[in-house]
């Protein structure tokens, strides 16, 4: 297992762990996400890696270009 963290674009902030495939991490991954009841794809590449207490922490940045587009709307009432 490893810990993934999105640094920038929609999922900013945000970690996931996930499995290591054959021992190794994923440079590249895709991630679902529902904008405004709309399934989104999001892509993310790896920017670095490193050990955080014995576990592999990858860090990873948005891919605009190869996502879907996305806009946030907020209404109010």
């Amino acid at each position: 297992m490893y810990t993934a963290e999105f640094t920038d674009g929609p999922l900013a902030g945000q970690v996931d762990t996930r499995a290591l495939i054959h021992g190794k991490h994923d440079p590249r991954i895709s991630m679902m996400a529902a904008v405004e009841g709309v399934e989104t794809t999001f892509w993310y590449d790896e920017v670095d890696e490193r050990d955080v207490q014995g576990r592999l922490h990858v860090r990873y940045r948005f891919d605009a270009g190869e996502s879907d587009p996305y806009e946030f709307t907020h209404e109010t009432d």
